[in-house]
């Protein structure tokens, strides 16, 4: 570990050995400087210092301890793509393809992946232990499998030796590193949120079922809640699906990601200067030991001018194979985003789908709270003509109530026949009431 940190911590400067002596150096005054002041520790903070897990190509991981600046030089990143991995803030799903290195930010998975290591914040949560142990077993099985396809192929290998078998020809099966810690990271990503919307399916659909059966305030809370919960799932997803849509309709994006390719390039650039510079050394050596003959000079030329075609040629067949490699690369990160793009846009389709049951539910209790509605203004206005009819007994009542005197006063049957007419010239006025609020439509009567 400590030879790790030797040669990944960026080197001390010569005044810092001296540090300490300087900030307690008493001075001509005699008053202490920095008094309660920790020089020293408000250097190592500012350092920035962050745990990482270090996964290699054969699948092996180590915990190292790299500041923000080095881990900038060491994969070529400016800041702001490490402020996406940064776990204090909370960012959207994003890739990006950088020029030696992919930056990951997949909800728990916040990763750099470059052409010989994946390195990810030291975090103590399950899915990033998972996706560690799953990308070493796929890179240890990988491994296992090329060692063997390798011991198959060596006779063939050996009869012929040329640029493409020194710097390795993948077959058109083979991913690279990157993508396989890609695939990983999206197979994660999309698990862990397919997983939760699963969950929240389990949870919405008898929630929802108890709340058409009995509407009550406490119901209506828990699905408010539910609702929150798919909306804020819901945006995720989308920006997921949205992320890997991105990418596969943009095949510049695509070609940026295949950092394998590009070392290859590199290698096979510099391998191609190096023998050009070869060949034109060979002729500075044989210009300056050879005599200079003009029987001599057309056969030097010729082979001068052979060697440069020669190299010429084995220059434009890199370009051509390159060229031939990087849509094959292309094609092949396309069907990688293809499959687990298939795959969040279920999940989004089952969230979707939820939505759609929420909006149903809610329609459908909207529409029962109108009918009881309508059912209470009903009542009412049966209230009302009936409060209506009882009014008529009051003004009946109030008129005989006068103090005057009629012949009417001395019959006995004179209070039977008043309650008889007035009661049926109300229940006549109910009816009519009734068979107006039938006609009108406004009663189901």
């Amino acid at each position: 570990m400590a030879e790790i940190k030797e040669r990944l911590l960026p080197p001390k400067p010569a005044s810092a050995a001296n540090l300490r002596e300087v900030s307690y150096r008493p001075p001509t005054s005699g008053r202490q400087p920095f008094q309660g002041i920790d020089v020293l520790g408000l250097k190592k903070r500012g350092q920035g210092l962050r745990s990482w897990i270090r996964v290699d190509t054969s699948g092996n991981s180590q915990v190292i301890e790299v500041d923000k600046f080095t881990m900038m030089r060491r994969c070529d990143l400016p800041a702001r793509d490490l402020r996406l991995l940064d776990p204090l803030f909370v960012y959207p799903s994003t890739i990006l393809g950088r020029e030696k290195a992919i930056v990951v930010n997949l909800e728990q998975i916040r990763c750099i992946i470059t052409a010989d290591e994946v390195l990810l914040l030291n975090s103590l949560d399950s899915y990033v232990l998972q996706y560690v142990v799953e990308l070493q077993r796929r890179l240890q099985a990988a491994g296992a499998g090329e060692v063997w396809q390798s011991e198959g192929e060596l006779s063939r290998r050996r009869g012929g030796r040329n640029i493409e078998n020194m710097f390795g020809n993948p077959s058109p099966d083979y991913l690279p590193f990157e993508f396989r810690a890609l695939e990983v990271a999206l197979e994660a990503a999309c698990t862990f949120l397919d997983s939760q919307a699963a969950e929240l399916e389990i949870e919405a659909y008898p929630l929802l079922d108890e709340l058409t059966s009995k509407i009550s305030t406490l119901n209506l809370e828990r699905v408010r809640r539910l609702k929150s919960r798919l909306v804020a799932l819901t945006r995720r997803v989308q920006k997921v699906r949205d992320e890997i849509e991105q990418l596969m309709d943009d095949d510049g994006d695509m070609a940026e990601m295949y950092l394998t390719e590009k070392k290859r390039r590199m290698e096979l650039s510099c391998y191609g200067d190096q023998s050009l510079l070869g060949y034109r050394s060979t002729d500075g050596a044989l210009s300056l030991s050879a005599p200079v003959s003009p029987v001599s000079s057309p056969p030097e030329s010729r082979r001068l001018e052979k060697s440069l075609s020669i190299a010429r040629s084995r220059h434009e067949s890199m370009r051509s194979s390159e060229s031939g490699t990087e849509t094959q690369s292309i094609e092949e990160l396309e069907m990688l985003l293809e499959a687990y793009f298939v795959v969040i846009d279920s999940t989004l389709n089952k969230l979707t789908s939820l939505k759609e049951y929420i909006d149903d539910t809610e329609d459908f209790i909207n529409i029962q709270l109108d009918n009881v509605r309508n059912q209470l203004i009903q009542f009412e206005l049966l209230l009302t003509t009936a409060t209506f009819v009882v009014a008529i007994f009051g003004v009946v009542a109030g008129i005989f109530g006068m103090n005057f005197e009629i012949p009417m006063f001395n019959e006995p049957t004179a209070f039977k026949w008043v309650l008889i007419i007035t009661g049926v010239t109300g229940a006549v006025i109910f009816f009519a009431f009734l068979w107006f609020f039938k006609y009108r439509r406004l009663m189901p009567l």
